[in-house]
């Protein structure tokens, strides 16, 4: 499939998909939403992928909703709400993995957007803002839980309320990112960690992305194993599980991608 809006290139067993509006600094609009969720989609049924990375491309990550087409129409009666375009949490949650790497400024949805992601890996130029506050809204995108789930209670609300812009630098240590890495070693320090997440089995993959959704604020721990015990089982009867042993056993490396053809 052909997109406008965003560029896809495959390394290896990873899928990479880039913002591609440079010249407005790769501000959302809804038909980069959809061609991207489309293209997250398509990487999702190519078994000979394991890992997908979202970027941006030249020197911005995505500097929130294009104002024109999102809050311009919104005004005029149209909707450009980005949770309605399609569930977006629920497709990250339930997709092969993802990875960020945050090249530049993400702002806004630029940020809200990839925070329900598995990696967020930054440049050290990098920076981000929970900017609605500062155009009189609020967090969308399930990003009021999940930066409180990354940085905790105290960060989340300055970072909400303040609408600060933060170097990316500012956050090592928060939880905020995986990385930060100097510019020129974003690209091998993401594919180097989507190459070693992409060699594992799929659905164990799957399974984990799942029960860390679900038991991350579970506060009943007897339901908390329950799942685990549930998809333990249901992990039993994969050929992935059975090729894992197998290649123990023969003392080699276990060729996951082979056992599931």
């Amino acid at each position: 499939m052909s997109y406008e809006q965003i560029l896809t290139e495959t390394r290896g067993p990873v899928r990479w998909l880039t913002l591609h509006r440079p010249e407005k600094l790769n501000a959302w609009t809804r038909q980069m939403a959809n061609e991207l969720a489309s293209a997250i989609d398509e990487a999702n049924e190519d078994p000979a992928i394991g890992t997908i990375v979202v970027t941006g491309s030249g020197r911005a990550f995505c500097a929130g909703a294009d104002i024109e087409q999102a809050f311009g129409s919104r005004l005029e009666g149209q909707s450009e709400d980005p949770g309605r375009t399609r569930n977006w949490v629920a497709q990250v949650r339930s997709s092969k993995p993802l990875i960020a790497a945050i090249n530049g400024v993400a702002v806004g949805v630029g940020i809200t957007q990839v925070l329900p992601f598995d990696l967020l890996v930054a440049a050290e130029e990098a920076k981000v803002g929970m900017f609605f506050v500062r155009m009189g809204l609020v967090p969308e995108l399930g990003s009021s839980h999940y930066l409180v789930q990354r940085v905790g209670f105290s960060l989340a609300s300055e970072m909400c309320l303040s609408g600060h812009l933060y170097k990316a630098t500012e956050l090592v240590g928060t939880g905020f990112f995986n990385a930060v890495v100097p510019a020129e070693q974003l690209e091998e320090e993401t594919q180097r960690r989507a190459e070693e997440i992409a060699n594992n089995p799929e659905p164990a993959l799957r399974m984990v992305k799942e029960l860390l959704s679900v038991n991350g604020v579970e506060t009943d721990l007897a339901e908390v194993q329950r799942r685990e015990l549930e998809m333990l089982h249901r992990a039993y009867e994969t050929t992935e599980h059975r090729e894992a042993v197998a290649a123990f056993r023969e003392r080699r490396a276990p060729d996951f991608r082979k056992a599931r053809a």
